[in-house]
């Protein structure tokens, strides 16, 4: 803690004095061009930051790197992401999180409340009027070209019913700070604004992170404005007012925001959906479950507007709901916010406002908008072409980072060429004013340095008008005049604390613990798309640990820890391994290679098939594939689920980059990735609940677990390849069955014991038959309908592979027929291998075929590409 903070030494930040020691902002500076949030021009601290300051400086720069590496590891712990497209780092980014909060008066938020919660009314009148009776045209009020030339304005939207002529239930707006300290609005958001979910676990993190400043501070909590929210969604239920179903409306796992839409889903207890989970009969919306469909009530869109409705408006989307119009005019959904409502981002509305404030509400626009020029407007035009390089210019929809320019950045070319793009336009375009946004403190890792900063902050309707979020989600860039709050680039995020002058009250979305609950038992009322994702995140977990053993047992060969003889059986294992395997590109060596080969070749292969994230089934990949079917279903998953999937995956992308194979290194990587999918293993045993989601993430894995053991012991055993005692030892190994073989019958190794052991045997959780024992369990409790006594085809397939195998004989099945090969087994195990699979499709097409056909996750299309918002 340095003296000058202490005593508010009217030095500015940056003058060293007599300190002894470093502080943290001995290297601040203040511009004289911009507002500082934190210090006067003089270099004094503001009194809103009389608490935090000191508090930093006490920490010092150890203090606040811990603090901060803290808040790392909770971001990484909580999978806590923003999917950037093109970033060479992976699409699924680290959220950045800021170490310093900004902290805003009480009084100063008050103002600002006020006017945000006008501006809600005023767009949201705006908005009804112009999807109703639109009297702002008819009297010339409102441009016309701004309306029906403006892609966003949707035609059929026009009359649409809107419960109490409510069209905003959120809307956020972009803020910055001039130098004169007044507040501007940059950019209006009112499709479906994104950031407030990212703004709760900022504050959650870094509440935890500082929780001594955090409650010392007094700061406002978010928790009322997810409760007016909560509130608000429930009062639009057309029907089923004491209990409706709102879901959450996401574009999918490849959406930028898509981490936030699966936390707000969890959050607000609504159930997260795709498009293609929704469907439209006698024009109601309902959710496609394995209970079969159930009607929904609201929706919380986080799709844009030309999207929700391929029938209607945009006919290429994949990612609406056809007919979901329909629905919406015969009043049996509502959708928040209003389709249509993507038309209030037009930025030529800006310099309107204030008219049409004093027209529609009788008072002064209290918040203005950064200086707006719309070329549609003579006068307006006339000033951007001629003042073209102090400006920065856009089309008026859509609006992103890469539509909006700098004039002064144009060369003359270039500005000339766009001089001619407006005047042949000039309705779509718009200029603003450039803006020297305000300076916050923000830790840069060694020291605090300013960094310009972007404020946007959220309005939630309520019964009798709008509520404000205390505070909204920061955003600090070292890009200096940045005119926009862009998510995609390098810029980091900050809490925003907004201070209060009397203790906080302790809010929480849960239910007092007086009030009686109805009690609820788990059942088959969630999407076929969650149970399908839970189905191969089963499959890949299984995939990857049954290679991880295959290639542990293939190591240990190699480091020579086998019995003697060991090594001879490589090559079958390797033909097992190409085999069970498929897509890995191993070759098959020839016999005399085990002898009079290099390992390294082994060692090749070994590399390949764990870290090859261009072959489908590596262990890399199949890990890749289970944390992206994880990311799908995170509102059914623990968070310690997450945490081990990101660590397997971690600990595979660390091991690939060396490029070379250790034998000690390699071997421990495995035993760990065994103990590590064990644990994944034991939370769906031990944690989940037995109801849908545990059957068919249990079922994924008895699935794959039966057919890679149906394949390696037919491409080891069928065919003879060198010595026999020596495979059959692996795959005793192999199937984490060597202890037990050794307890019945000691070190005598004999090929029907292995087959009994492995394939009959119903006590053995790595015996086929113990697979198909849980198969058959678990189909006979999936619903269908109890009004049919036959069984369903899923039933009758399990009945027969089980009887089918608790019929077979093990010794007939070893015996050699006299061209070599074990014909009996043979067609056994074929047999088996179309069983399984033909049981994953039935299962399938009976559940899950209208979740969209199934597919491997690690081969779903990316292209869900969205506006950056």
């Amino acid at each position: 803690m340095t003296q000058s903070m202490m005593t508010q030494d009217p030095r500015p930040p940056g003058h060293s004095g007599m300190r002894h020691g470093r502080g943290l902002f001995d290297t601040y500076t203040i511009s004289e061009r911009a507002y500082d949030e934190a210090f006067t021009a003089t270099g004094q601290r503001r009194p809103h930051w009389d608490a935090v300051v000191p508090f930093l400086e006490a920490l010092g720069s150890q203090g606040l790197a811990r603090s901060w590496e803290q808040a790392r590891r909770m971001i990484h712990d909580n999978g806590v992401t923003f999917n950037v497209y093109g970033d060479p780092q992976g699409m699924d980014r680290l959220w950045e999180l800021d170490a310093i909060p900004w902290v805003i008066p009480e009084a100063e938020w008050q103002h600002l409340k006020a006017a945000l919660e006008q501006r809600a009314r005023l767009l949201n009148a705006i908005l009804a009027d112009v999807y109703g009776s639109q009297a702002l045209l008819e009297h010339g009020v409102l441009p016309p070209e701004l309306v029906f030339a403006h892609p966003g304005f949707l035609r059929p939207c026009h009359g649409l019913p809107v419960p109490n002529n409510c069209y905003l239930h959120v809307y956020a707006v972009d803020l910055g700070r001039g130098p004169d300290g007044r507040w501007w609005v940059l950019a209006d958001r009112a499709q479906s604004p994104a950031g407030a979910g990212y703004a709760l676990e900022n504050r959650l993190i870094l509440s935890s992170v500082l929780s001594d400043l955090f409650r010392d501070c007094q700061v406002q909590r978010f928790a009322p404005f997810f409760i007016a929210l909560r509130q608000t969604l429930m009062a639009l239920a057309p029907r089923h007012r004491d209990n409706p179903r709102i879901v959450l409306l996401t574009p999918g796992a490849y959406d930028e925001s898509y981490f936030e839409h699966a936390y707000l889903a969890r959050y607000l207890g609504y159930t997260l959906v795709e498009g293609a989970d929704l469907t439209v009969r006698d024009q109601t919306v309902f959710l496609k479950t394995l209970a079969g469909l159930q009607p929904v009530d609201v929706i919380l869109r986080r799709l844009d507007d030309a999207f929700c409705d391929p029938l209607e408006l945009d006919q290429e989307s994949i990612r609406g709901t056809a007919g979901l119009l329909q629905a919406v005019r015969a009043g049996n959904v509502v959708v928040a916010n209003a389709l249509g409502s993507g038309w209030l981002e037009n930025p030529a509305l800006m310099p309107l406002l204030p008219a049409l404030c004093r027209h529609m509400l009788g008072e002064e626009l209290a918040l203005p908008s950064v200086q707006t020029w719309w070329c549609g407007n003579d006068a307006d035009r006339d000033y951007v072409l001629d003042h073209m390089e102090d400006l920065i210019l856009a089309p008026c929809m859509p609006v992103n980072p890469h539509e909006v320019v700098f004039g002064a950045r144009l060369s003359p070319a270039e500005r000339e060429q766009l001089r001619q793009k407006i005047r042949a336009r000039p309705y779509a375009y718009t200029a603003q004013a450039r803006i020297t946004l305000s300076w916050l403190p923000a830790w840069d890792g060694e020291d605090v340095q300013p960094q310009r900063t972007v404020l946007r902050a959220y309005v939630v309707a309520t019964g009798d008008g709008y509520t404000v979020m205390p505070g909204g989600l920061a955003r600090v860039t070292s890009a200096n005049e940045q005119p926009f709050v862009s998510m995609q680039g390098d810029d980091r995020s900050k809490d925003t604390w907004v201070l209060s002058t009397s203790p906080t009250e302790m809010i929480s979305l849960l239910p007092s613990s007086d009030q009686p609950l109805a009690l609820r038992r788990s059942g088959y009322d969630f999407p076929s798309r969650a149970a399908d994702n839970l189905f191969w995140m089963g499959r890949y977990a299984e995939r990857a640990e049954g290679l991880v053993r295959f290639l542990r047992a293939v190591m240990l060969r190699l480091a020579g820890e086998a019995k003697p003889g060991g090594i001879e059986a490589l090559p079958a294992l390797l033909k097992a391994l190409a085999a069970t395997w498929e897509g890995l590109g191993i070759a098959t060596p020839a016999p005399d290679m085990a002898v009079n080969g290099s390992n390294d070749m082994y060692e090749d292969m070994v590399l390949a098939a764990m870290c090859d994230i261009h072959s489908p089934n590596s262990v890399r990949a199949s890990l890749q594939s289970l944390r992206r079917g994880l990311a799908l279903v995170r509102d059914y998953m623990t968070l310690e689920a997450w945490h081990i999937v990101s660590q397997l995956e971690e600990n595979f992308k660390r091991f690939s980059t060396s490029g070379q194979l250790h034998v000690g290194e390699t071997l421990a990587l495995l035993h760990q990735t065994i103990m590590t999918l064990s644990a994944f293993n034991g939370l769906g045993s031990e944690n989940m609940i037995r109801g849908p989601e545990w059957r068919f993430l249990d079922m994924g894995r008895r699935i794959e677990r039966a057919t890679h053991s149906t394949h390696l012991l037919r491409s080891a055993l069928v065919e003879i390849e060198g010595p026999e005692l020596a495979v059959l030892e692996a795959l005793l190994e192999i199937g984490d069955s060597s202890i037990t073989y050794r307890t019945r019958y000691l070190t005598r190794l004999q090929c029907g014991a292995v087959l009994d052991l492995l394939i009959a045997d119903d006590t053995n959780p790595r015996a086929i038959l113990y697979q198909l024992n849980a198969l058959a369990d678990h189909v006979e409790n999936l619903p269908r309908d109890q009004s049919k006594p036959e069984l369903s085809p899923a039933q009758r397939l399990a009945i027969a592979m089980r009887t089918n195998v608790r019929l077979a004989e093990m010794e007939p099945l070893a015996q050699i027929a006299r061209n070599g090969k074990r014909l009996q087994l043979d067609k056994f195990l074929f047999q088996l291998s179309q069983d399984l699979p033909a049981l994953s499709d039935t299962i399938t097409h009976h559940y899950l075929s209208h979740a969209e056909s199934t597919r491997h996750l690690s081969r779903q299309a990316g292209n869900t590409k969205a506006t950056p918002r």
